[in-house]
């Protein structure tokens, strides 16, 4: 089992970091650093959130991203603090929009990055950490986690695609509970809603994760995206057009040498070894 590069300390004054598998160096970490305050998303953090995963879904050399927080927590949602301090502020409501639109870019570009992106989560994940971690492919986690909404508990409504995914994953119902109510659900809870992939003892979330993200790595990249995009485009698309793109996307596949690869090992009887092209 290789182990995370998590050697090189967070630049100084960064909100968010990247870094490299040390043995692997195909996997990269995106890592939310504001520990002392359970990763709480202020306006840096979502300016260098936005600006660090825009730039990772341009990379070439990524198979597999790797999501985690800092600390005692993955993310705790927005500042509240921050929320206090200007909540007499007349342009309050001028300024959250901008913010907004900067975080949303950010999960638009997690959601179409053309490789896995799987969300690692130990601890608190809460208000737009939720949907941060429900625009991964995969989220794993420990069985201390928890989730919760939150926005209704200071009086907000959602952002970051949340009312999007949620009824779509779990129904108008459940969604609606989770969101109005804002009560907090164990990992646990999470993963037979389908929020999470899989639950793991704490002590083995960073093993777990590694080997995840080697397996995907090590897989057919191409097919990966391909697939990826379609899952995308489905709730949106008409079926005739849909099994249209699926046929193109398919097409496109023949053409790489993975697909080559891939049916030689099937009739060699032998696994094969993709090179994620």
């Amino acid at each position: 089992m290789t182990e995370a590069d998590t050697s090189a300390p967070a630049p100084i004054n960064s909100t968010v970091y990247t870094s490299r598998d040390t043995l692997n160096p195909a996997i990269a970490y995106l890592v939310f650093n504001r520990p002392e305050v359970f990763n709480a998303m202020n306006e840096q953090l979502i300016r260098e959130f936005r600006e660090v995963a825009v730039s990772l879904a341009r990379a070439t050399d990524i198979r597999v991203l790797i999501l985690k927080g800092a600390g005692k927590a993955f993310l705790a949602g927005g500042d509240v603090g921050m929320f206090h301090a200007k909540k007499d502020d007349p342009t309050l409501a001028a300024t959250v929009k901008p913010m907004g639109d900067y975080m949303h870019d950010a999960i638009v570009a997690i959601r179409n990055m053309p490789f896995p992106v799987v969300a690692q989560i130990h601890g608190a994940c809460a208000g737009a950490g939720v949907s941060v971690a429900l625009a991964c492919d995969f989220v794993v986690v420990s069985d201390k986690a928890t989730f919760n909404t939150a926005y209704t508990k200071i009086g907000l409504s959602p952002d970051g695609g949340a009312t999007w995914v949620l009824p779509r994953l779990l129904g108008i119902r459940k969604a609606t509970e989770l969101i109005m109510l804002a009560e907090s659900i164990d990992a646990s809870v999470a993963h037979q809603l389908g929020i999470v992939t899989k639950v793991v003892p704490a002590a083995e979330l960073d093993a777990e994760v590694l080997s995840l993200a080697n397996r995907l790595a090590n897989g057919a990249t191409v097919a990966y995206a391909n697939a990826k995009r379609l899952l995308n485009e489905s709730f949106e698309t008409p079926m005739r057009r849909q099994m249209d793109n699926e046929i193109a996307r398919f097409a496109d596949c023949t053409k790489t040498g993975d697909f080559k690869e891939g049916v030689t090992a099937f009739v060699e009887k032998r696994a094969a070894k993709f090179i994620g092209k």
